[in-house]
């Protein structure tokens, strides 16, 4: 496909900002200079925080008709860690051989890049009065998603701005480009159990009471009986524990606290507060005195399938020849911001090197998810 925009020298220039979260360095200015040739209209917002940095956002909008479909991304990216370790600089924007190599090239700047180049050929002899793309564009999303998306859009209902479809850009891909759509996401609570008993010599344990068992009990309970079998979008809801510390140099001495932390991710038959009810109740288990504190990244949700999810597969069959599947894997993303505004779905490159040394992507997957998304908007943008 040819394109008022080449994919591949705009996922260069973008990969070349070095915007780790929340830095910019340049990106939005980028993206900017790309979207504005095609008459894209677009505005810069920064959203801010008593306890987290300043984080720069974008939107941009062609049309002012409807559907509005939007294109939700982000431009920071993960730390490079060393640089040593790389085969290249990671913000040089190399190719090695056919293959676009830098930290963002899959998670998610060579998604956005594939975006602005459909979007180029979408618009051409298209009435902007007859229909809208967009594209909601963060900083926040690698960091605590505070200043990010989820305030774009409170700013987009404050000024009026409608958005009927939602596509977001996260690496879905497994084995091949395309053969994942994601329709939703599980929520993850994350928890800390702290058992307090009371401290004494091990040869005298009838003196003491010794958290550790209270705590080893409670961990049991939660699980010997999984939450759930799963649903018809979903697979089970995993708990896991991720560590246990007392904190006790000494083998004679029973002591007074122990410490547990565990993650559940919960599919749609569970909301956070029914997550730790569950859990309270096998806190119970462990007898003693154990307190149980939770904090909720995000809830699950599913966005059932229609002419989004018909378009992206669509697309995907078109322009790939293969089937996609609709999943709900992996962890969180900022469709679970966007669920309440529209349908959204998730489509974008293969994801087995996001947030690696040497971060890649084949140039051919660029190009191809590129004609994906122009047959997807095409499909959605007509009457």
């Amino acid at each position: 496909m040819t394109t008022g925009v080449d994919v591949v020298d705009l996922a260069r220039r973008l990969i070349r900002c070095r915007s780790v979260t929340p830095a910019d360095d340049g990106a939005l200015d980028v993206l900017a200079g790309a979207l504005e040739p095609l008459g894209f209209t677009c505005s810069r917002v920064t959203f801010s925080d008593a306890d987290t940095p300043d984080v720069a956002n974008l939107y941009a909008r062609w049309g002012t008709g409807r559907p509005n479909v939007a294109f939700a991304g982000h431009t920071d990216v993960v730390p490079a860690g060393d640089a040593a370790d790389w085969s290249v600089d990671p913000f040089a924007g190399a190719i090695r051989g056919e293959d676009l190599v830098g930290r963002g090239a899959v998670d998610m700047k060579g998604a956005v890049a594939a975006f602005v180049a459909a979007a180029a050929e979408a618009v051409r002899g298209r009435d902007p009065a007859a229909a809208s793309i967009s594209l909601l564009i963060t900083g926040d999303e690698e960091g605590p998603s505070i200043n990010g998306t989820r305030k774009l859009l409170a700013w987009l209902g404050e000024r009026g701005e409608a958005v009927d479809y939602a596509l977001v850009g996260e690496p879905t891909s497994g084995a091949r480009l395309g053969d994942t759509v994601k329709v939703g996401r599980r929520g993850s609570l994350n928890a800390t159990l702290t058992a307090t008993g009371r401290q004494g010599h091990t040869a005298y344990p009838q003196y003491a009471d010794n958290p550790v068992h209270h705590l080893v009990r409670a961990l049991n309970a939660a699980l010997a009986t999984p939450l759930d079998d799963g649903s018809a979008h979903f697979e089970p809801s995993p708990l896991q524990v991720t560590s246990i510390d007392v904190g006790n140099p000494a083998s004679n001495v029973i002591p007074a606290r122990a410490q547990a932390r565990l993650n559940v991710r919960f599919n749609d038959r569970h909301d956070s507060a029914g997550v730790r009810a569950w859990l309270a109740e096998r806190m119970a288990a462990g007898g003693g005195d154990i307190a149980l504190e939770t904090r909720t990244s995000g809830e699950s949700f599913l966005s059932p399938p229609g002419p989004l999810t018909d378009a992206l597969t669509g697309a995907v069959g078109e322009c790939l020849g293969c089937a996609a599947e609709l999943g709900t894997g992996g962890g969180t993303s900022d469709a679970r911001f966007i669920k309440d505004v529209c349908p959204v779905a998730e489509l974008g490159l293969k994801n087995a090197t996001a947030h690696r040394v040497d971060e890649r992507v084949p140039l051919a997957d660029l190009r191809d998810l590129s004609e994906v998304y122009r047959v997807a908007l095409n499909r959605l943008l007509e009457p």
